[in-house]
């Protein structure tokens, strides 16, 4: 039976769980850049924009290098998780063709202990690293009213010589028996064979990103593609992470499901345009917004039935949410010179435009370790 889809509440918070790490981008066998990285940093980063209460549980090392507004968990034994991310250019140099990763360091596991005593109005699970255990799962399962899951959480393994990112079955994970408990779960297009779609759809909602070509939700009685919002792509990193906040804020917000995936694709959108975690432009954050509660107030009756359960039908006047939303986009893109008059020193000897915040050039940089080149591909961090 597909779990019952509550409509998160605007009066209580929200908890996400997965550790942040460093990251180093690397392009071509050279490092452009260090950013702060983890699906948390990604979505909290989303869900603060837009005003949704969050608590975090992450943990790091005792050589974090970032100012963050989630205060994590300092493990004083041992380093921040570290993923290296190699990129190769296109055959002419545009845009990026291929991702790989490597797992090079790891802070460690959240135990169920780490988790608040309270509950939840929601929670979303979405380790990066290995960090969430299936007993600390099945505790958020307790404690949050409804979940969302990152099917990376659950399918990542890593190479034990030098930490190659791979994915295993579901069923293989560990992870299987706490399917039918999820409300959400996410995955990439690249993941998604890894998840059998077919049967999970017959527990909880999922949504499979395709990146240029938006998203596809499927569940028990139907299935949806939800429009994308064009972009040019500079780094790939944490656009599905976005994306699940977006997904997720709008929920809490009021839209409807296939409303709110837009939101999701808008907010991964933005993404792939700067470098590491993204800045979002405050004009466009309330004019994201004032669009989302307009909406809001147009479809008072179409998120859910009468036992308060989630409608995943298509509401009237979706096609013009899309381009309300892409509209507040066009509006309010920084343009690239901005970008590179903000950037830090390496970014702009690379000759790559980011507009972020959160990304820096350490005095012991983090990407001591030589570098070396990988074959496996995987999916997002």
């Amino acid at each position: 039976m597909l779990v019952e889809q509550k409509q998160p509440s605007m009066g209580r918070r929200g908890l996400v769980v997965g550790n942040y790490c460093h990251d180093v981008l690397i392009r071509n066998e050279v490092v452009v850049g260090e950013t702060l990285g983890g699906a948390a940093s990604f979505i909290s980063n989303v869900l603060d924009g837009v005003s949704i209460r969050c608590d975090l549980v992450c943990k790091v090392g005792f050589d974090f290098a970032y100012s963050v507004s989630h205060p994590p968990i300092v493990v004083p034994t041992s380093p921040t998780t570290l993923f290296h991310a190699f990129f190769d250019s296109g055959s002419e140099g545009e845009g990026v063709a291929d991702r790989v990763l490597k797992r090079v360091r790891f802070c460690g596991a959240i135990e169920p202990s780490d988790l608040p005593e309270s509950r939840f109005d929601f929670g979303m699970a979405v380790g990066v690293a290995g960090e969430i255990l299936p007993e600390t799962l099945e505790r958020m399962l307790d404690i949050c009213e409804v979940v969302f899951v990152d099917i990376q959480a659950l399918i990542r393994v890593f190479d034990s010589s030098d930490g190659t990112v791979r994915l295993v079955g579901l069923k293989e994970s560990g992870f299987f028996h706490l399917l039918p408990r999820i409300g959400f779960l996410k995955a990439s297009a690249e993941e998604a064979p890894y998840v059998d779609v077919e049967e999970a759809r017959k527990w909880c909602c999922v949504l499979i990103t395709n990146g240029e070509k938006g998203c596809t939700l499927f569940w028990k009685d139907g299935e949806m593609q939800i429009l994308p919002f064009p972009a040019v792509q500079i780094d790939p990193t944490g656009a599905g992470d976005s994306f699940l906040g977006g997904f997720v804020a709008g929920l809490v917000h009021g839209l409807a499901v296939l409303d709110a995936a837009l939101l999701g694709n808008l907010f991964g959108s933005l993404t792939v345009g700067q470098i590491g975690l993204p800045k979002f432009e405050l004009r466009l954050l309330q004019r994201v917004k004032d669009e989302v509660q307009r909406r809001k107030m147009q479809c008072l009756s179409c998120c859910e039935d009468s036992n308060g359960d989630l409608k995943f039908a298509k509401p009237a006047g979706h096609q013009q949410f899309h381009s309300s939303l892409a509209a507040a986009k066009l509006m309010s893109t920084v343009p690239i010179h901005e970008c590179l008059r903000n950037s830090s020193p390496r970014v702009v000897e690379q000759g790559i435009p980011q507009c972020s915040g959160q990304q820096k050039l350490l005095i012991n940089p983090v990407y001591e370790e030589p570098i070396q080149s990988v074959e496996v591909r995987s999916d997002e961090i």
